[in-house]
């Protein structure tokens, strides 16, 4: 009896995240927010959902919405306040903590109390880069094995490194912080490789002293406006070298096209897919050749919509979707997603498969666990989107 009880006890706790995974009704599906959303993180088993919320025009509902998902269905459980913007977020590998880049700060929550609805789920918080000063994060990303935590500063131009391990022992105070990684201007996405050896990140611009010609126009001016910046940058860093030495763990940077935004890798790894906003494109990298043969690391680049910012590789690796956001021209607006041929990406527009209908502004994606569920968020419209990528609501266009 005893070993029947435990059986069923086993059966139960698969069939829960089982059920909580399981697709969407429809192939589309939309839920309203209470407020503007960046991000989103789940949590390990797939039956919770954390969307950062920059709060509405009045500054109310800020913070962390907490949601349920099962069935197929996601549902509002609460909003847990902060009293700073929050934007990228990242669940560590062990689920028990959620860590927020604030704008000011970087914020630490406890997943358990966010989830049972505790009063006070907030561990601890400090400001990050050099000096503790505040320097705008917006990403965040944890090594695998949860001791070492990277925040993308787009005011300094720089990564905060932060020994997890520590912060996690000692209260979450800034004495964590280990150093900065210089970048160019405005970093924002930090993509581990599969092995961990390597952290992939975009910066919007070139600094000067790196000596790159000026080939961008002014972000949200019209096409042929005189140009004046140079490209940004795809930036390799070396993680354990950013464990001893950061401000010499870069290395190697690569031109990215103008306002590298976001990233998406491979399933192996061997690709990166970047977002250049200002080049209303989609761009490919071999990742074998970023150090060792940059000059030849860039492998496509594909047209895409107005101003493209997130992105994902989904389907096993065999497309690239990404979000068309209109930003600077019409941010309140319906936008779209294209939805590319990876295997094509060298082949320019011929690898467009067609677009999917998005809210305002389609603003960060993420692939649930199992693959099967891809979560938009939608800034301008206060929305969260349910994309089942086994079906997607394909149409033809380019955007």
């Amino acid at each position: 009896m005893k070993f029947a009880l435990i059986a069923l006890f086993g059966l139960a706790a698969q069939a829960q995240p089982d059920a909580c995974n399981a697709p969407t009704p429809a192939p589309s599906v939309t839920i309203a927010l209470p407020a503007s959303p960046f991000g989103v993180a789940l949590a390990r088993d797939g039956c919770w959902l954390f969307v950062s919320l920059a709060g509405d025009r009045f500054g109310a509902n800020m913070g962390i919405a907490v949601l349920k998902r099962g069935g197929g269905r996601v549902e509002l459980s609460r909003v847990v306040p902060l009293d700073s913007p929050p934007a990228g977020m990242r669940v560590t590998h062990d689920g028990k903590l959620l860590i927020a880049a604030s704008t000011y700060r970087i914020i630490f929550l406890d997943v358990a109390r966010m989830i049972e609805g505790a009063a006070d789920p907030v561990l601890g918080s400090f400001s990050g880069g050099r000096g503790g000063i505040v320097t705008g994060s917006i990403y965040a990303n944890v090594t695998a094995d949860d001791k070492l935590l990277f925040i993308s500063e787009e005011e300094t131009g720089a990564i905060t490194v932060i020994d997890l391990e520590r912060a996690r022992r000692n209260g979450y105070t800034p004495a964590a912080i280990i150093g900065s990684i210089p970048t160019g201007f405005a970093p924002i996405a930090l993509t581990f490789s599969p092995d961990g050896k390597w952290l992939y990140t975009t910066s919007q611009a070139a600094t000067p002293e790196w000596k790159w010609p000026i080939a961008c126009k002014e972000e949200g001016t019209p096409a042929g406006s005189t140009l004046a910046n140079p490209e940004g940058a795809v930036i390799v860093v070396d993680v354990a070298r950013a464990r001893t030495n950061p401000e010499a763990a870069v290395a190697a940077r690569i031109p990215a096209g103008c306002s590298p935004v976001r990233m998406a890798i491979s399933p192996r790894g061997d690709r990166i897919f970047v977002t250049a906003r200002n080049s209303n494109a989609v761009l490919a990298f071999d990742t074998t050749r970023l150090v060792s043969d940059k000059e030849h690391a860039r492998t496509g680049m594909v047209p895409v919509g107005e101003a493209p910012v997130p992105i994902a590789v989904i389907d096993g690796g065999r497309k690239v979707i990404v979000g068309n956001s209109n930003r600077f021209a019409s941010p309140a607006s319906p936008q779209s997603l294209t939805v590319l041929d990876a295997a094509k990406m060298g082949q320019s527009s011929a690898a467009v498969l067609g677009v999917i209908p998005a809210g305002a502004f389609p603003r960060e994606m993420t692939l649930s666990a199992e693959g099967r569920t891809l979560f938009l968020t939608n800034a301008g419209s206060n929305s969260l989107q349910m994309i089942d990528v086994e079906r997607l609501p394909l149409s033809p266009g380019r955007r």
